[in-house]
């Protein structure tokens, strides 16, 4: 079998997995805190042909069987944690956070299991009962890690840009900033909340400011991300056209030349 069809083949996997990433970036471009991925693409190694599911040798073992290029390896994909604007709001439970840090969430999954999330997404509000709680009505935590409850009737609360409240004057409760020494033990759960995989390292935030009344946005440009889209169906293309081009002289090989 020629060589080329499996190259042209890797080729538009690649191309393919690269624009569900753009995709999902630019379905989240208007998404509170939500942070942009990429992926990230080698090239095979010279030895590529391997034997698997040998039962006569150790099942978890590959075995080369020879040399062969296969063209682009999809590689990882890979989270951008860069800043994102601030858009005003003027609601003094809108918080965005400029630095490293995110908030911390008291999150129950429909098991009812509770675990810590974190997010850049600072859409809060107040429950009836004073909970400052996300959207979908998970508890934000404190310093302490207990629930944040306000007063509902307190006729000033500021939020400093240490994430402490004050209520009339008064300190109530300060709210917990954690930053992570690598990033790339956070997985993503949902669109805009992380969680922090086996061998992260948390720490409270030392560098993060919170900024009331503001909202930080997707940290996506989406012009930028159209011309990659555009730049990526050229890509598919060529990879196509050439898969094609291989195919018209497989059937000239065996239609036309194997007659002679």
């Amino acid at each position: 079998m020629l060589r080329g069809l499996y190259t042209a083949y890797t080729g538009m996997l690649n191309e393919q997995y690269r624009l569900d990433i753009l995709s999902n970036n630019l379905a989240n471009a208007d998404t509170t805190g939500f942070k942009k991925e990429g992926s990230t693409a080698q090239a095979y190694s010279d030895v590529m042909a391997v034997k698997i599911k040998d039962t006569s040798e150790n099942p978890n073992a590959v075995k080369k069987l020879g040399n062969m290029s296969l063209g682009v390896k999809i590689g990882e994909t890979y989270t951008d944690f860069s800043q994102g604007s601030f858009k005003e709001t003027g609601n003094t439970f809108d918080l965005a956070l400029s630095g490293d840090g995110f908030f911390n969430i008291e999150f129950t999954n429909k098991a009812g299991e509770t675990s810590t999330k974190y997010t850049r997404d600072g859409s809060f509000t107040l429950t009836k009962d004073g909970y400052l709680v996300t959207d979908d009505g998970d508890y934000v935590l404190d310093a302490n890690d207990k629930r944040i409850q306000l007063s509902t009737t307190s006729a000033n609360t500021v939020i400093k840009e240490d994430g402490s409240i004050y209520q009339d004057n008064t300190l109530v409760t300060k709210i917990k900033l954690t930053e992570f020494e690598d990033t790339n033990y956070l997985t993503h759960y949902g669109e805009t909340m992380w969680d922090a995989k086996e061998g992260a390292v948390a720490k409270d935030a030392t560098n993060t400011k919170v900024h009331g009344g503001y909202l930080e946005m997707a940290n996506i440009s989406v012009v930028s991300e159209m011309v990659n889209m555009i730049s990526i169906q050229r890509h598919y293309d060529a990879n196509q056209k050439l898969i094609t081009t291989y195919d018209d002289s497989l059937q000239i090989s065996a239609n036309q030349l194997g007659r002679i």
